[in-house]
């Protein structure tokens, strides 16, 4: 369900972006924007990785430094029958983890020290095999491809608001101007929103491909509970904002925007979806 639901969010978006070039220059804009989305896309794809651990202030540990981290680390990746990604540590304080990388083959996860503090062996393993879900599903490309395309539908809106748009300056009509002044203005927000959908729902899975990896979806379902806990205004976090939809919780503290405009699910709602694999019931999908 949760793999359909991404799938069906994907194409959305790649419609979306391709009919907004289509709108703001007709044929011509439309193959602009697909390129641009190629080109987008590419960056992504080949440097992602090196951006969200700069932003993260993250050094690579070796299994002298953190020899628990490696074990861990090793066993999850027989399990999942990946490649061992490289393994980092961020002096963030603020308790958090995630994985990055444009293939298991060229994967990383990174712990902060915070979370390195927090939480004992068992609730380790959970946010790790967690991360493990999103490597072996590829998740990180898929975010990243979609955080590109709404990002260029965000670009190619703006730039046409800026020069008022060769379509619209061509429109047969009022009718056809204004709805290519709607589109220009809500594009950006309707790829926003399915932006944080696919984050959404690939959470989900992740959190259910690491419960059913370790048979422990309580060990996942307590670690959430304490790094929800932890989250705090005051708290001096290092992430990058632009990078929070990597993070198994959203890094950023404060007020919690409302459902539709998050990276990430409600933490009370991914903890009750666990505690349900956990108490017996059906794995959610």
């Amino acid at each position: 369900m949760n793999l359909l639901k991404t799938v069906f969010l994907m194409t959305l978006l790649t419609l979306l972006l391709i009919g907004v070039g289509r709108f703001v220059a007709g044929q011509t804009g439309m193959l602009i924007a697909f390129t641009l989305a190629l080109m987008m896309n590419g960056a992504a794809y080949w440097f992602s990785d090196r951006f969200a651990l700069a932003a993260a202030s993250a050094r690579q540990v070796s299994p002298l430094e953190d020899p628990v981290l490696h074990r861990l680390a090793d066993r999850l990746a027989l399990q999942y029958g990946v490649a061992k990604p490289r393994v980092y540590r961020s002096p963030d304080p603020g308790p958090n983890a995630f994985a990055t990388g444009r293939s298991p083959e060229h994967a990383a996860i990174c712990v902060t020290d915070g979370l390195r503090s927090l939480l004992d062996e068992r609730e380790l393993l959970g946010v790790l095999a967690h991360e493990f879900g999103h490597v072996t599903s590829r998740d990180i490309l898929i975010s990243s491809a979609v955080a590109v395309m709404a990002g260029a539908i965000t670009l190619i809106a703006n730039l046409a608001q800026w020069i008022g748009g060769s379509r619209r300056d061509r429109a047969s009509g009022p009718g056809e101007a204004a709805v290519i002044a709607i589109m220009i203005l809500l594009a950006p927000l309707a790829a926003t929103l399915i932006r944080l959908a696919v984050s959404r729902t690939r959470e989900y899975q992740a959190d259910r491909m690491g419960a059913l990896a370790t048979g422990d979806p309580m060990g996942l379902a307590s670690a959430l509970r304490k790094l929800g806990s932890a989250r705090r205004p005051g708290l001096r976090a290092v992430a990058n904002p632009a990078f929070a939809h990597l993070y198994i919780v959203n890094p950023l503290a404060g007020a919690e925007l409302a459902t539709l405009f998050s990276t990430h699910p409600p933490l009370e709602q991914r903890i009750r979806r666990l505690e349900t694999i956990g108490l017996g019931g059906l794995p959610y999908a």
